[in-house]
């Protein structure tokens, strides 16, 4: 589906659950750094982060997480509770040596939250981005009716097969809006619309990136909400997010230990892509530069 850049490495990893589609760059003895994507994202939503870091020594791990791209995609909702995503991202950081600097983004930022939660002993480092704590989420979402009708789209994802239907119909052009609507000008050129549209339409896909949603409802008793991040934290925040508010942002910062929040003014919620180099510039500094 597209040809993999030089310098980046393709494999398998087998989790023990599900097979992971896995990019990799940067010498193999590097300090691993951890790349967790989100909705309707898939490897290559890091890709203006991958080589800055793999220059600067690290050993550079993206997968595509399960349901999407060229991951597997189990059918059942239940295989995308919380528990199996922090599964996925434990067994990764166990086989690159048991512990990394994690950064996540949009459902991968959920996802990475949990993991430093649950196993703090496996986050040397923690950068979050665009998406709350989720304690701060759950107190939001009972507090404030203005972010429970920006989390409205998160009911409309619990109907069965339409979601489908619509975000797919004539070659995800559902997904194509919603990346452009959200996002700066610019942030999405077309030909990386093109392989987006490419990972969309692999078999079972969107329904695969939509059960993620479907399960955070379904089993929410799952999640491990109230619990403080002991590792450093950065949190990278794109103010004019049209799904979450930078509220949460700040309410976020309660539950670190050793936390602190940059916010974007004039980026969305792809501030990975909007401001991609001063993202960059953030990241190799929080994390230390050269290992």
């Amino acid at each position: 589906m597209y040809d993999i850049t030089p310098g980046l490495r393709e494999r398998t990893f087998d989790t023990g659950e599900v097979q992971l589609h896995l990019i990799e760059a940067g010498p193999a003895t590097g300090n691993p750094v951890l790349l967790l994507h989100g909705f309707p994202e898939f490897w290559f939503g890091w890709r203006s982060q991958i080589a800055p870091l793999a220059q600067a020594g690290y050993r550079v791990v993206v997968p595509d997480q399960r349901g999407y791209n060229l991951s597997e995609k189990p059918a059942a909702v239940s295989a995308y509770s919380i528990q199996h995503l922090v599964g996925d991202a434990v067994a990764i950081i166990e086989e690159a040596g048991g512990a990394v600097d994690l950064i996540g983004h949009d459902w991968g930022a959920a996802v990475a939250w949990h993991v430093a939660m649950r196993f703090p002993e496996k986050v040397r480092k923690l950068v979050i981005l665009n998406v709350p704590h989720p304690a701060a989420m759950q107190a939001a979402l009972r507090s404030s009716w203005k972010q429970r009708l920006r989390s409205g789209y998160i009911l409309f994802f619990q109907i069965p097969w339409l979601p489908e239907r619509l975000l797919g119909m004539n070659r995800a052009a559902g997904l194509m809006r919603l990346l452009k609507s959200s996002s700066r000008a610019g942030s999405f050129p077309g030909e990386t619309l093109d392989l987006y549209r490419q990972a969309w339409l692999q078999p079972g896909a969107i329904a695969g990136m939509l059960a993620w949603y479907r399960a955070a409802l379904r089993f929410s008793r799952q999640t491990f909400l109230g619990q403080r991040i002991a590792a450093p934290t950065l949190i990278l925040w794109g103010e004019k997010d049209v799904a979450l508010g930078c509220e949460m942002a700040r309410m976020s910062l309660e539950w670190c230990d050793d936390g602190r929040l940059i916010g974007f003014p004039t980026a969305s919620h792809w501030v990975q892509h909007d401001e991609s180099e001063v993202v960059n510039q953030h990241l190799l500094q929080f994390l230390g530069g050269v290992p």
